[in-house]
């Protein structure tokens, strides 16, 4: 992909392809069984899509991650933090 088409992601969404890159590293690598890892990657998300969540949301997005024990991508944890 070429420069012109992140300058556009960038001026749509907001969001510098250098966040986007860091957080799709960050899931790679995640261990989706740890709360403190899941916590980390909720809050690098809510501030990215610039949707503060409360404490119970996160406890609810943590337990269903967690729960699952498997990788959840960005967008199941974007989908979650817009339905609060």
């Amino acid at each position: 992909m070429n420069d012109a088409f992140f300058k556009r992601i960038e001026q749509k969404t907001g969001v510098s392809m250098e966040n986007v890159f860091s957080l799709a590293q960050a899931f790679q690598n995640a261990d989706f069984k740890d709360d403190k890892t899941v916590r980390k990657l909720i809050k690098q998300v809510s501030t990215v899509a610039n949707k503060p969540i409360t404490k119970e949301l996160e406890d609810k997005i943590v337990e269903t991650i967690t729960a699952k024990g498997k990788s959840i991508d960005f967008n199941t944890i974007t989908d979650m933090i817009n339905k609060k």
